[in-house]
């Protein structure tokens, strides 16, 4: 395969799973019909994942998962480094959507600059 297929490939799951954070922090975290209706019925498994979700972006889990992830995609050669900088980017863009920006955007950085750096 050419080396332009697989970077449109992973700009666009990107871009998708981007979308698909958004999504999950506006229709799920923010929507105001979420907030009544979990205050009443918490046992219903949308609250749950919502309270879980919730207590992930508390502790700061994600984002501090795509860092750890992307610091080591930065020292690890070859192959197994490119493949932890993606885990690390789509790690890191949850977190950078669900109110971890702190973090997430150093993990972002690391990922990145690990996948532009040329292999030795």
């Amino acid at each position: 395969m050419s080396r332009p297929v697989p970077v449109v490939l992973l700009l666009l799951l990107l871009s998708s799973w981007l979308a698909a954070c958004y999504g999950v922090r506006f229709a799920l975290m923010e929507d105001a019909q979420w907030v009544g209706l979990c205050v009443e019925q918490a046992a219903r498994w949308e609250c749950q994942v919502r309270a879980g979700l919730g207590y992930l972006i508390h502790f700061r889990v994600i984002a501090w998962a795509s860092l750890l992830v992307a610091a080591l995609a930065f020292v690890l050669p070859g192959k197994v480094g490119r493949a932890l900088a993606v885990l690390a980017l789509l790690l890191g863009l949850p977190a950078l959507v669900l109110y971890s920006a702190s973090l997430a955007v150093f993990a972002l950085v690391l990922a990145g600059l690990r996948l532009v750096r040329e292999n030795r």
